[in-house]
């Protein structure tokens, strides 16, 4: 008896030789049946020629079998045959194409029901993975405008402290003549805001070949974790915490700029009172100065957060990743103005506390 690797290479060789697939079935049919004494059914055709769709070894097999019961037919009905001989045929021909009929039968209904329940899930499992990328998309949009809305916010109130401090700034224009004996320390606390703006444009500049360090790791550990689709769905988690944290620090940093506008407004409410004491004041700018150090080393840390969070992601989903990281680098520049429109009001706001207050320095006799 032929062998299983006997009987590929010849079907291999009759597909060689017959594109149609109906007459490659017949063929493998015959080649089965007739040469290997192999009863064929469509579940050992399919296996064997793997062509077409699930239904044409069912249409190749069924014709198969009417063919050899017609020839069958023929020669039983022969009239040179004796009658004996007639009935045998017609027994064992009877019997060999109830089974087949049967075998096909069975092997048909076997098929197509695992057909069915393959394309059935294959549809739950498309629809479930369409449902799961659309509720993704809706919140990332909803973040995404969120941001986009509390950053238009906090930038019109920075536009209204600006043009209070302008107010404040014409103002106080007649009374500049008495701030030059201030003007030497309120140079050094310029230079020390300028070196505190060189420290902080360097951590940006760390902080972004870091960034780009980090996506190039990203992408070589997503080349080898593409089927970490698990992962992919808590990083997916973790983003949408990180989304909600960027929102409260959003409103944290509006109510500081409406609360430091609120200030400055009260503050030029009694700066006429407060110009008496401008020497006792001084400290308090020190005082500024010295929350800008903490302020930097605030953001060294959260530089380092962040450096931390991009190790982390370096095992997410080829398409989810691409989504996420435009979320959050949209969230971390809207997170970076505000921080440096925060750093910037503060500073002026120093200054001009200063030139203020230098206002109240006694003329020397």
């Amino acid at each position: 008896m032929s062998t299983e690797q006997e009987i590929r290479s010849e079907i291999e060789t009759l597909r060689q030789q017959i594109p149609e697939t109906q007459a490659l079935y017949r063929e493998a049919c015959v080649l089965l049946f007739f040469r290997h004494g192999i009863t064929p059914t469509a579940n050992k055709l399919y296996q064997y020629v793997r062509k077409g769709s699930m239904s044409a070894p069912a249409e190749a097999l069924a014709r198969f079998w009417d063919d050899l019961r017609e020839k069958s037919r023929v020669r039983i009905e022969h009239p040179d045959l004796p009658e004996t001989l007639k009935a045998a045929a017609g027994e064992l021909v009877g019997g060999l194409w109830a089974q087949a009929q049967a075998a096909a039968r069975a092997d048909l209904a076997l098929f197509r029901a695992e057909a069915d329940d393959k394309v059935v899930a294959a549809e739950r499992a498309r629809d479930e993975s369409a449902q799961d990328c659309e509720r993704v998309q809706r919140q990332l949009d909803e973040a995404r405008e969120n941001a986009g809305r509390e950053l238009a916010e906090a930038r019109a109130a920075t536009r209204a402290a600006a043009e209070c401090s302008l107010q404040l700034e014409r103002e106080l224009v007649a009374e500049r003549a008495a701030s030059e004996a201030l003007g030497r320390q309120l140079a050094e606390a310029a230079r020390q805001r300028a070196a505190l703006e060189n420290s902080l444009a360097d951590a940006r500049r760390d902080f972004a070949g870091e960034l780009d360090k980090s996506r190039q790791a990203l992408q070589r550990s997503e080349e080898r974790h593409e089927a970490a689709e698990k992962r992919a769905l808590l990083e997916i988690e973790r983003e949408r915490g990180n989304a909600a944290r960027l929102q409260k620090e959003l409103a944290r940093l509006r109510q500081d700029a409406l609360d430091a506008a609120e200030a400055q407004r009260v503050e030029a409410a009694r700066l006429h009172d407060e110009l008496a004491a401008l020497r006792q004041r001084l400290g308090v700018s020190q005082g500024s100065l010295a929350e800008m150090r903490v302020h930097n080393e605030a953001l060294s840390t959260q530089l380092q957060s962040l450096r931390t969070l991009a190790g982390e992601r370096e095992m997410k989903n080829t398409l989810l990743q691409r989504e996420l990281e435009q979320a959050r680098h949209e969230a971390e520049v809207a997170g970076q103005a505000l921080a440096e429109l925060r750093t910037r009001f503060a500073a002026r706001s120093g200054e001009r506390g200063l030139r203020r207050r230098a206002l109240a320095v006694p003329p020397k006799e």
